[in-house]
């Protein structure tokens, strides 16, 4: 996921919630006029923008933490009280309790409840084992995969390196033939296939930054096989997951346009399955047992089920206590969807349970929240009864001109077990 900061400040924070693709929905007309009445200290029309955000979106975490905000500066104090005991009762800390403008919250009776559920937010969740480690502090790892043999892949942002971490490392793609390797799957001819992109945060991008394709490696020889570059659309485009339909088919999500695409390997050809636009930031994908339907987390927008036959897209319905956004990677195990969410705090591992119709979130279970080694969780993989992720992608720490600090622990992989 790209337009990653760290949270320092109510405006970082602010400026988060109200980060979005580039596409029209009521909610981004009335996010555009919150932000400038915001700007411009007319805080009742910002109230109004934000209530108009939230009934555009309505279980949208960053919507509802602008409500609040917009209801402390209009001194509608236990209203906003309100609207951050909800985001508390879904899992959700936006760090209003340690924020200087929430403080005259903290007279109100229910305040002290309020601060015993961030309180428990912020405890650590489950355990986990950690599986490979790598020393290269600025690596920032995104993709992952796991080979025959039971050795972990892990592709870099910054480098764009692919490395198998066996003993010694072996440095597969050396600065990723000119690409940042985001997601990556094992095709059943045992080639890896990976998404890749020129960001901004890639060393030496220079001027391919906005081209984005998928990529074919033999991990044996560490050739690349096949460069399947995605016409330029857009001018900016960065195709970040993908999964292994069959033989010949392949489903990949771009997170800056929004749009769904499947390749053909037989054809080298890219096919629009949801146009752009009609997402504002998809990201983990994963298909469902008939094949018939892929799930998309929208890191926006929540998580869809899209028909393979004609892309047509329904929001799952959710229960009223599970969020179901800022979900990056997305995975199936059995009748549950796991997933990375990053996009607010804490950052967790969860398990959201299907109804039987796979039409909606039923439950939800935390296999994992705050752990020591946690920095942006990002991406994973299944293999068996166990999830192996990226426990620190430290994707928060670049700043606006995508600088890292010094100082950064290399890559560490877990693992837990879901069952």
């Amino acid at each position: 996921m790209l337009e990653r900061f760290q949270l320092p400040t109510l405006l970082a924070i602010f400026a988060i919630c109200c980060a979005d693709a580039v596409v029209a929905d009521d909610y981004l007309d009335a996010r555009a006029e919150l932000v400038a009445a915001y700007q411009a200290e007319n805080y009742p029309s910002m109230l109004l923008a934000a209530r108009r955000a939230v009934a555009a979106r309505p279980a949208y975490p960053g919507a509802l933490f602008n409500l609040s905000l917009a209801q402390t500066l209009n001194s509608d104090f236990g209203g906003a009280l309100g609207t951050l005991d909800s985001l508390a009762d879904r899992g959700i800390d936006f760090g209003a309790t340690d924020l200087d403008e929430f403080a005259a919250l903290k007279e109100l009776d229910g305040w002290g409840a309020y601060a015993a559920k961030v309180a428990e937010l912020r405890e650590p969740i489950g355990s986990a084992t950690v599986v490979a480690t790598y020393d290269e502090a600025n690596f920032v790892p995104e993709g992952i995969a796991i080979d025959k043999d039971g050795r972990v892949l892990i592709g870099s942002i910054h480098s764009g390196r692919l490395v198998r971490l066996s003993s010694p490392p072996d440095v597969l793609l050396e600065q990723g033939e000119g690409w940042s390797v985001f997601g990556m799957r094992f095709h059943p001819d045992g080639s890896l296939w990976f998404a890749g992109a020129a960001v901004p945060q890639l060393k030496d991008a220079g001027d391919d930054v906005g081209k984005t394709g998928l990529f074919q490696v033999d991990t044996s020889t560490g050739e690349m096989i096949l460069a399947a570059v995605l016409p330029q659309y857009e001018e900016s485009q960065v195709l970040g997951d993908l999964v292994i339909a069959d033989d010949n088919t392949l489903y990949t999500t771009d997170s800056l346009t929004g749009a769904i695409y499947r390749y053909y390997i037989d054809s080298n050809e890219f096919e629009v399955l949801v146009k752009r636009g009609k997402f504002v930031s998809p990201q983990g994908l994963v298909l469902d047992d008939s094949g018939n339907y892929l799930y998309v987390a929208d890191y926006n927008g929540g998580v869809f089920r899209v028909s393979v036959a004609d892309g047509s897209m329904a929001k799952l319905d959710v229960a009223d206590d599970i969020s179901d956004y800022g979900i990056d990677g997305l995975y199936r195990y059995g009748d549950e969807l796991i997933a990375i969410q990053n996009g607010s705090r804490p950052h967790k591992l969860v398990a959201l349970r299907l109804a039987e119709n796979g039409s909606a979130i039923s439950a939800s279970r935390t296999l994992a929240a705050n752990l020591e080694q946690f920095d942006e969780p990002t991406l994973g993989v299944v293999r068996g009864n166990d999830f192996y992720f990226v426990a620190n992608s430290h994707w928060n720490r670049f700043d606006r001109d995508n600088n890292l600090p010094q100082g950064l622990s290399g890559p560490i992989i877990l693992k837990v077990t879901l069952d």
